[in-house]
């Protein structure tokens, strides 16, 4: 299994093998139920959908619903799907957990930043402003956007005011500091984008397990 689906706690620190101290993301990751096998002679490709966090039936469409029924199990709220190598003997029905990821040195981890509404060019893209000191008329201005006469339009590309936040990121090669199997928790080095609460997905590493190189 590449990856599982999770939630991230808080950040909190410890201390590694020098007694150096760390700053860690909690994340709960898993348990994870496979809601569908996707195979390569039937589907051409090898992956398995898997479920977290349970929700009310009635809030779930009743096609998504009879996945469930026929696997005798509580609805869920995310569904994502995860790729698999041919080996992997992992059927419908089956829990995911954390241990998934034992020997796994470090993960990729995806979520949504926080949203921070509309904002201006110095909040939004840390912009100098003008001076602001008296007589100063561009305190927290962006600036130039463009020419006057010729061409007489804004340039492309320009960083103004606008939605910020609200996007996904995707942070690579983050360090797994540590697992807590018995509580379903990751400790990776460092932040993970997203408020607490807020659903991640963890997948292993591309870059560092040379997986895709």
């Amino acid at each position: 299994m590449q990856g599982l689906i999770g939630k991230k706690l808080g950040m909190t620190q410890v201390y590694d093998g020098n007694g150096r101290r760390v700053a860690v993301t909690v994340i709960e990751l898993g348990p994870c139920l496979v809601v569908q096998r996707k195979t390569n002679d039937k589907d051409g490709y090898e992956a398995a959908q898997l479920g977290f966090a349970e929700q009310k039936e009635s809030r779930v469409k009743k096609p998504l619903l009879g996945k469930f029924k026929k696997l005798d199990k509580a609805p869920l709220r995310h569904l994502k799907e995860f790729g698999l190598d041919k080996a992997e003997e992992v059927n419908e029905g089956d829990v995911v957990k954390v241990d998934t990821f034992e020997g796994c040195s470090h993960v990729d981890v995806s979520a949504t930043s926080k949203g921070r509404g509309f904002q201006g060019g110095v909040k939004r893209y840390n912009m100098r402003g003008g001076r602001m000191t008296h007589g100063g008329h561009a305190k927290r201005k962006i600036g130039s956007i463009g020419q006057c006469s010729t061409p007489s339009r804004v340039a492309k590309g320009q960083r103004m005011p606008g939605h910020m936040g609200n996007k996904r990121i995707t942070m690579e090669s983050l360090t797994v500091v540590e697992l807590i199997g018995d509580d379903n928790l990751m400790l990776v080095r460092g932040a993970v984008p997203g408020a607490n609460g807020g659903i991640v997905e963890v997948r292993k590493s591309l870059k560092k397990s040379g997986r895709g190189l």
